[in-house]
């Protein structure tokens, strides 16, 4: 029973991910969650992305969920601005509760997530993922 398994592991942690990000391409960044019973919270840093960027690395705090093997998280960038504000993450914890994969959405655009508990990069995962998926 996957559900049952997720639910019972704690997110809590560092997580390495990445993000495919239209014009951009794959961002990368650092998670650390903080799970109580269910209840997500933490916070993400990652690079500018944007090569006007008058910073080198954004922050950004985490609220969200999680039940059975859904997860969802609202991502807030502080201070918002440069093209940053909330983004909204819903993906799926697999059964060992050392990934979630998913998608990220802003009002007209949306791409892809990953995240590996630290210690297996989730750039070398997203290589393997698209190594094995069939050609569109």
């Amino acid at each position: 029973m996957q559900k049952a398994a997720a639910m019972s592991e704690d997110l809590s942690g560092v997580w390495d991910g990445t993000y495919l990000q239209p014009g951009t391409g794959m961002v990368t960044f650092t998670a650390t969650l903080v799970d109580a019973n269910g209840t997500l919270s933490g916070g993400i840093t990652e690079p500018c992305s944007n090569p006007r960027c008058p910073v080198r690395t954004h922050n950004a705090s985490i609220t969200g969920h999680r039940s059975g093997s859904a997860v969802a998280f609202v991502k807030r960038y502080e201070p918002p601005g440069f093209g940053f504000d909330t983004v909204h993450y819903e993906g799926a914890v697999n059964a060992e509760a050392t990934e979630i994969d998913g998608r990220w959405r802003l009002p007209g655009e949306s791409g892809s997530f990953l995240m590996i508990r630290a210690g297996r990069t989730a750039q070398t995962a997203t290589t393997e993922r698209r190594a094995k998926a069939p050609a569109r």
